[in-house]
């Protein structure tokens, strides 16, 4: 299983996004977190890399389960932590490996094209301060065939 994290940055009613070439999707900047890292060094560490910016004190705010189940039933499964932050240092890259960086406006993040499960947590996550959990269940093109959020949970 890998673990990957994200980070939510919202500055006033803007949010930063990041369009992947491969699908033309939009994401929170992120990646994987790498052997000896925490995973909040490595939300950090990713943001920094693919943005230029130093987040402070992100929280955690979301932890899904994500399966692609292929012919089969064959699955591929990570865990993604998602972040949220408010306050950050630095400068934005004008140009960035992983993609196009851009600041986009609240109304607009839901009309982005994205993974249908992550217009889920970023609407959650846009809203409420509330931890959310669950589990996305994707087919291999990432069609979403099922979200499952954990309503049982109590987290102390």
């Amino acid at each position: 299983m890998k673990l990957v994290v994200n980070c939510i940055l919202r500055s006033k009613e803007q949010v930063l996004l990041l369009q992947k070439p491969s699908r033309g999707w939009w994401v929170a900047p992120g990646g994987k977190v790498e052997a000896g890292e925490t995973p909040y060094e490595a939300v950090i560490r990713e943001f920094r890399e693919e943005t230029g910016l130093r987040l402070q004190t992100p929280q955690l705010r979301g932890v899904f389960t994500i399966n692609v189940i292929g012919a089969e039933n064959q699955q591929e499964t990570w865990m993604l932590l998602t972040y949220y932050a408010e306050q950050y240092a630095g400068s934005l890259l004008t140009v960035s490996e992983e993609g196009h960086l851009e600041w986009t406006r609240l109304g607009e993040v839901p009309k982005r094209p994205m993974a249908e499960g992550d217009h889920f947590f970023f609407d959650h996550i846009l809203r409420e301060s509330t931890l959310l959990t669950g589990k996305f269940i994707y087919t291999p093109e990432y069609e979403l065939i099922e979200w499952r959020p954990d309503h049982s949970l109590e987290w102390v």
